[in-house]
């Protein structure tokens, strides 16, 4: 009696077809082709806003250099006088917790003291690393 309920049951069971698998990868190709270009558009402007707030927060740094020292590293101290003395009278630093960072490209930020644009220049050229460029590749300053 047991045998018979066991065969019964599998016959009664049913795995997937190839066309019903077919069906749902064809919808999950579908759902990725419209989630990944959105993500893909998010993560470019995550790295500008990144940019963005690097420089604002080196310029910080910029700032309390300058009121300590009387003035802003020039452009041959650059951007590490903010982690190491360059002798400067009143220098009380490191002004940052951490190393100078990179841009979110990986390349190092660009410092002028003096600047065209003010006091300093601060900027990144983006991800192509070159000045001018469009979209992800558009530079991004201190002074804009």
């Amino acid at each position: 009696m047991k045998s018979k309920t066991v065969q019964r049951q599998h016959k009664d069971e049913r795995g997937f077809t190839l066309i019903e698998l077919l069906v749902v990868i064809v919808i999950l190709g579908l759902l990725a082709g419209f989630a990944v270009p959105k993500y893909m558009e998010k993560e470019k402007k995550g790295r500008q806003t990144a940019a963005k707030t690097q420089i604002e927060l080196l310029g910080q740094a910029l700032d309390q250099f300058r009121l300590d020292t009387g003035r802003y590293p020039n452009s041959s101290e650059g951007l590490n006088a903010l982690m190491t003395s360059p002798g400067a009278d009143g220098w009380d630093g490191p002004y940052l917790k951490k190393a100078v960072p990179n841009d979110p490209w990986n390349k190092p930020y660009v410092y002028n003291s003096p600047g065209t644009h003010g006091d300093y220049d601060l900027y990144s050229y983006g991800k192509d690393g070159a000045a001018g460029g469009d979209g992800e590749n558009k530079d991004i300053s201190s002074w804009e």
